[in-house]
């Protein structure tokens, strides 16, 4: 559950975004410009974060608020799921995955990240769940849903000569493993899967009748 200081400002910033995005007369443009400005200090304030780095995220938001989408792709092998290290997290291992692109569709998106990250040629197959990250993960400046798909591999290896070579999610990303049920790594991003996440997706790769899970 994430603190009520972040809730507040969360709810700030997108009362001030949406506010902004619907031409307001100057004097509300002012206003919610404030409320802006209130939301990013209290980020700063809780964080230690540099204020003018969050100003800078949240007025690079634009548009009507909605929470954004982050999707995850669970590929097994041999009852192992592939994981992969995060460069930007110090190396700790998640799930392969990253935000959604503009006209992608989920799948799209998940085989696209899959691909990046690891190599793997994939097919998506089912939506094992749809979570709202609040709930599950420890705080974060936007809100967001998690789209957890499950791929099917094509062909055994991944490609050495992928396109992600040359993309940014190369290098947030290193090395690619499966792992078996007993043996995950212990060092997870939490931020983006956790434990609890990926026994239940073991569960769904032993049940494939198993429903969709979602909050």
């Amino acid at each position: 559950m994430q603190p009520k200081w972040l809730d507040w400002a969360q709810r700030l910033q997108a009362l001030a975004q949406t506010g902004l995005n619907y031409g307001p007369h100057i004097f509300d443009q002012e206003r919610y410009e404030a409320v802006r400005q209130i939301a990013a200090e209290m980020m700063a304030a809780y964080t230690d974060a540099d204020i003018e780095k969050v100003m800078g995220m949240f007025i690079g938001q634009t548009g009507h608020a909605t929470p954004k989408i982050d999707v995850r792709g669970v590929v097994f092998r041999d009852n192992a799921i592939l994981m992969v290290r995060e460069n930007l997290d110090g190396g700790r291992w998640t799930l392969p995955g990253g935000w959604a692109d503009i006209n992608e569709s989920p799948a799209e998106a998940t085989m696209r990240e899959v691909y990046e990250e690891s190599g793997y040629r994939t097919r998506a197959v089912k939506l094992l769940a749809l979570y709202d990250r609040n709930k599950h993960h420890p705080p974060s400046i936007f809100h967001a849903y998690k789209v957890i798909i499950q791929c099917e591999l094509i062909g055994d290896e991944p490609e050495d000569d992928h396109a992600a070579q040359d993309s940014a999610s190369f290098q947030e990303t290193g090395e690619a493993t499966f792992f078996r049920e007993g043996q995950l790594p212990h060092d997870l991003s939490i931020g983006r899967i956790t434990r609890p996440q990926i026994l239940r997706f073991f569960e769904h790769n032993r049940n494939p009748d198993l429903p969709t899970d979602f909050d």
